[in-house]
């Protein structure tokens, strides 16, 4: 069986955005859920995956961890602490 990219989904209190999608894109998030619901038994809806997949993106893309890093360090705060 093929590893998908998400696990299970955390319950977290949510902050309400409104987003629009293409529709391929749409779909694909509709089948993904379908797919990763039928993996662990249970039915999820699609938005639910934008989140966790958002997090996911984040936290692998090395050129946003570099500049975040980066961001931090060079901010008053932090020059502050020193």
């Amino acid at each position: 069986m093929t590893k998908l990219k998400l696990g299970n989904i955390r319950d977290d209190k949510p902050v309400k955005l409104n987003v629009e999608l293409p529709a391929h894109v749409h779909r694909d998030l509709t089948a993904y859920a379908e797919i990763l619901g039928a993996e662990n038994g249970e039915t999820l809806e699609p938005a639910k995956l934008v989140a966790p997949m958002l997090e996911r993106f984040m936290k692998t893309d090395r050129g946003f961890s570099k500049l975040r890093k980066d961001h931090r360090s060079s901010s008053p705060r932090s020059a502050q602490e020193r």
